[in-house]
């Protein structure tokens, strides 16, 4: 069942792909000085209405955005080279996200970090006693896994923020591909990914996208292609690196390419929704020097359990320290090794 399960979640967006869309649109309108060139963009992106009477109250010093990346396939195009990776709406339905985080600003110092949260962590859904995984709070619709979240984590979330799959690979392609490194060559049989030689090799949007939602990462060693044995920690690896790549590679383009900057932004925004409040153009200058001096980056202390023949994960206690973080009632814990 698990493997079948992995195989399944195959052409899922991961966790990390989307605070990488996120960290590109705030260096090339922040970090590069283009705010007022793309303001017409970022004015032009879908509003999300029914998140507004969910939304928590301002805090002072604290700002906490919810960041998504929905996996849906309606907007998947039929005559994309890589549609039969990604899969159609008929063949995977519905609406899920494979990417839930939540990125905390503090007014006071300028700090950035980032909060991954899980998609199967158990939870009590919206207001009500029935217990599910997170990511049934987001079937439901942004308003329920707000309360959701707001509810099980007792942190305040005060502006929400979706990108749509489809649209990471327009932003890679819209900057001309990335670098990434590896040690040996790599594959993925499931997604398509395929790097023939170690080093860094230029990567263009469905490469790229292969190789950040891989699950079945091989490595060619003495010329015989192995599994990945690291699992999530090698996969976690991979896409911190990816993100890193993104962002530099982004502000390398747009500096060269100023005039760039409208399309790249253009790509961002047609993927793009937010809650009706939330001024992009503000958020790009708030969160400006991430794009110098990077994010710390936490995640949730969570144990195995298994619910009706599912395998679920509870919240520990040991998580404590750095949900008071984000709650805005304590110190900044130390952060996830890189």
């Amino acid at each position: 069942m698990l493997f079948r399960e992995r195989l399944n979640q195959a052409g899922k967006l991961p966790r990390w792909v989307l605070i990488g869309v996120v960290a590109v649109v705030i260096a090339l309108a922040g970090a590069l000085g283009i705010v007022r060139a793309t303001a017409t963009q970022f004015d032009a992106v879908k509003r999300v209405p029914s998140v507004a009477a969910v939304l928590s109250m301002p805090t002072v010093g604290l700002e906490n955005y919810l960041l998504v990346g929905s996996d849906t396939r309606s907007t998947a195009d039929p005559t994309d080279a890589d549609y039969k990776n990604i899969g159609s709406a008929d063949t995977t339905g519905g609406q899920r996200s494979d990417t839930m985080m939540i990125l905390r600003y503090d007014a006071t110092t300028h700090d950035v970090a980032l909060l991954s949260v899980p998609r199967d962590l158990w939870v009590k859904i919206g207001d009500s006693d029935r217990s599910n995984r997170l990511n049934t709070a987001y079937q439901a619709g942004p308003e329920v896994l707000i309360r959701t979240l707001q509810r099980a984590l007792n942190i305040p979330i005060h502006h929400y923020l979706e990108v749509d799959f489809q649209g990471f690979k327009g932003i890679i392609d819209g900057v001309g591909g990335i670098d990434i490194c590896v040690k040996r060559p790599a594959r993925d049989r499931h997604t398509g990914l395929y790097i023939r030689r170690r080093g860094c090799s230029r990567l263009g949007g469905k490469q790229a996208l292969a190789f950040v939602r891989s699950r079945f990462y091989e490595s060619k060693i003495d010329g015989v292609w192995q599994m990945d044995g690291s699992s999530d920690i090698g996969r976690s690896t991979r896409q911190r690196d990816f993100v890193s790549a993104l962002l530099k590679g982004s502000v390398k383009y747009v500096a060269q390419n100023p005039m760039a900057a409208h399309d790249v932004m253009a790509s961002f925004a047609d993927s793009l929704s937010v809650d009706p409040s939330l001024k992009l153009v503000d958020m790009a200058r708030k969160l400006r020097p991430a794009a110098d001096v990077g994010t710390a980056s936490y995640s949730l202390t969570v144990v195995n359990d298994v619910v009706r023949d599912a395998e679920v994960l509870r919240l520990s206690t040991k998580s404590n320290d750095v949900l008071a973080y984000f709650a805005g009632t304590g110190p900044a814990p130390a952060p996830a090794p890189k």
